[in-house]
């Protein structure tokens, strides 16, 4: 006897927009003084759950130090928010789908004020 039931419908991915704030560590790349940074990211997932564990990994594995994470939502969440989203953006996070990726789209740098 086969088993006819239907398997869990596979969800599709979408692509979060997050920014993760990172502290410093030895090898992560940061300016020279700088005492951490922002990254804008955009990752693909089932879930912005899993695109924030996939974002921390791959941040983890190029030695940075994730300290938070920001959601702000899919693009259609955005779109609703008002933001208004530019080709250049719309097109990374098109990569960061057909690539199941994590893409990292901008870099801030933070500065102690001295």
């Amino acid at each position: 006897m086969t088993d006819t039931a239907d398997p869990k419908p596979k969800r599709p991915q979408q692509v979060f927009t997050l920014v993760v704030e990172v502290g410093r560590s030895a090898e992560d790349g940061l300016p020279k003084g700088a005492t951490g940074a922002a990254l804008m990211c955009f990752a693909s997932g089932v879930d912005e759950a899993e695109a924030v564990r996939e974002t921390v990994a791959v941040l983890k594995q190029a030695d940075l130090s994730p300290l938070d994470v920001q959601g702000y939502g899919t693009l259609d969440e955005r779109l609703a928010q008002g933001h208004e989203i530019e080709a250049e953006e719309r097109a990374l996070m098109q990569r960061a789908l057909d690539e199941n990726a994590v893409i990292v789209a901008q870099m801030t740098p933070f500065f102690d004020k001295d």
